[in-house]
């Protein structure tokens, strides 16, 4: 079993893309966690992320776009 556990393992290069990406509160410069809330819109494939500062309250909104996967 160790020998299956060693392979399956490997070293972290660099961070995840969740870690790097969070947002930085630009009035108190607090990282933040987690957004308040979110909506998808489906016509425009565009998520947005509403942000509020738990240290001085000031709140804002990140658009983020993807492209649609299509299954066959």
């Amino acid at each position: 079993m160790p020998a299956i556990a060693e392979s399956l393992s490997s070293p972290r290069g660099r961070a995840a893309p969740r870690e790097r990406e969070l947002p930085i509160c630009p009035v108190c410069a607090d990282q933040m966690v987690a957004a308040e809330a979110s909506a998808f819109l489906a016509d425009s494939n565009l998520v947005s992320y509403l942000w509020t500062c738990e240290t001085c309250g000031y709140g804002f909104v990140t658009k983020h776009s993807f492209r649609a996967i299509v299954c066959n």
